[in-house]
């Protein structure tokens, strides 16, 4: 019989190996997952919550009941638990190996709003937490929701004031907020047809995990307040994100490398709005990041589109961006972005920092609507080398009354930087190859725009450019 562990390496790799031709449609992906259960679930047990005496009433605590089953199908071997429709009210629930948590349509996992609903250590507050873990799950077409509301202290169109618990000093910052879901540790991690609402901070963590499958699950954040990211894949291995909705405040798909690297990462078919990054490497880049593929999004709405924020010494190496359309625009300037599309930046995050490279980047048939230029920013000792622009189109157009002329570097190197607006901002680069490029201007909102294509000579080189062109429309 073959494991299930080389199925799952077996067909990611397929998928990573598959050429991308350049006036081809999207990709074909995988359109299902592998089995990744199969051989622990060929027996799945059962378990209602009800049975152990949960509720669901939303106002009275569920968390033994939730707990015991789940503990209860782990030492059977593992199998689901399931969440009738209703209101189950919870403080933190621990995901056993072989465990599927299965919240039916019109069931709602609510996370506690006070510190005590919480486990002792900061790193481990989450509403649902599975740590060293294998063959574990989330499915079912309901709901976990972290009532992020009760954690505004002050709603504010530009950006709400949060809650944060750093009286205890259990954290330190405004930072110190409780997450959603983690995975810390796990090994064949599945989540599909799930809502995961309201997050008071950071709504899906995968951290140091490996094998993981995220399919069909609609992200909704408070699209004002802040540090509420959609899937935050951290120091993580081999993951497929597919036909996911993310509408969240923060950055929504956003790898990091904290204490290892982070390889082979798979996102196709999903739609993106936020008021941060749609798609960020970084900020946290201690660690290499190599192999993703990103194919067929949709990104609306954001203040930046395709971002890369390399700030601690990792290198970024073999990442393809194909298929996307793009529209970004301006926001309060108090969220990190200025209406990018495509910003690339590798700079240290403070003098004591390590500088990182970037290099294999392809943007592949891109098409992008913009109040704002591509930004492409290497650092002295951190070169941005060997990119390629295949089929892309981009439209300068201005509509929010908000303020440009500012270069964005933060976190850290010269955070805002004033400067007049180019289609194209180049700086630090070695090797960029452009290929069937389109840029059009919408001039009369564009004022105080400068050139088209703007770089500083003595920090760029090897340069190519093939059938592109510039007009006024």
């Amino acid at each position: 019989m073959v494991s299930p562990t080389l199925l799952f390496f077996f067909l990611l790799a397929v998928q990573l190996l598959q050429p991308f031709h350049a006036h081809s449609g999207p990709a074909e992906w995988p359109l299902s997952p592998p089995s990744l259960f199969h051989h622990r679930h060929h027996h799945t047990h059962r378990a209602s919550v009800r049975d152990y005496g949960a509720t669901g009433d939303g106002m009275t605590y569920d968390t033994r009941a939730i707990q015991a089953a789940v503990d209860a199908v782990a030492a059977r071997g593992g199998g689901r638990v399931r969440f009738p429709p209703g209101n189950y009210l919870t403080a933190t629930i621990l995901l056993r190996s072989g465990v599927v948590l299965e919240v039916e349509k019109g069931a709602r996992v609510l996370g506690g709003t006070k510190q005590e609903d919480y486990l002792p250590e900061q790193p481990r507050w989450y509403v649902v937490l599975a740590e060293d873990a294998e063959d574990v799950g989330i499915t079912g077409g309901g709901e976990i929701n972290g009532q992020g509301g009760a954690f505004v202290q002050r709603r504010d169109k530009r950006k709400n004031v949060m809650v944060s618990w750093n009286a205890t000093g259990a954290c330190e910052g405004d930072e110190c907020r409780p997450r959603l879901v983690g995975f810390v540790g796990c090994r064949n991690v599945r989540l599909w047809d799930i809502r995961l609402i309201e997050p008071a901070y950071w709504c899906l963590h995968l951290v140091r995990s490996e094998n993981i499958w995220i399919e069909d699950v609609t992200i909704l954040g408070d699209f004002d307040s802040p540090n509420n990211d959609g899937i935050d894949v951290e120091d993580s291995n081999n993951t497929v994100i597919t036909r996911c909705h993310i509408d969240t405040g923060d950055d929504a798909i956003c790898p990091k490398s904290s204490t290892g690297p982070v390889r082979n990462l798979t996102a196709t078919d999903c739609w993106i709005r936020t008021k941060s990054s749609a798609i960020k490497l970084g900020s946290a880049s201690t660690f290499d990041f190599t192999g993703f593929r990103f194919d067929n999004i949709t990104i609306v709405d954001s203040h930046r589109g395709l971002g890369l924020q390399i700030r601690d010494g990792g290198n970024v190496s073999d990442i393809t961006f194909s298929n996307i359309n793009i529209r970004t625009r301006y926001y309060d300037p108090s969220w990190w972005g200025r209406a990018e599309p495509i910003y690339v930046t590798t700079c240290p995050r403070d003098p004591t920092s390590r500088v990182g490279s970037i290099s294999d980047l392809r943007f592949i048939n891109i098409s992008a609507v913009s109040e704002n230029g591509v930004f492409l920013s290497g650092s002295r000792g951190g070169l941005v080398s060997n990119l390629k622009f295949l089929n892309v189109n981009l439209t300068f157009q201005r509509w929010t009354q908000y303020s440009d002329g500012l270069f964005d570097y933060r976190p850290g190197c010269q955070e805002m930087v004033h400067h007049r607006t180019a289609g194209l901002m180049m700086e630090h680069i070695s090797g960029i190859e452009m290929e069937n490029v389109r840029m059009k201007w919408h001039n009369n909102s564009l004022k105080g725009w400068n050139n088209p294509i703007e770089f500083r000579p003595s920090t760029v080189n090897k340069l190519s450019f093939c059938d592109w062109s510039s007009e006024e429309i």
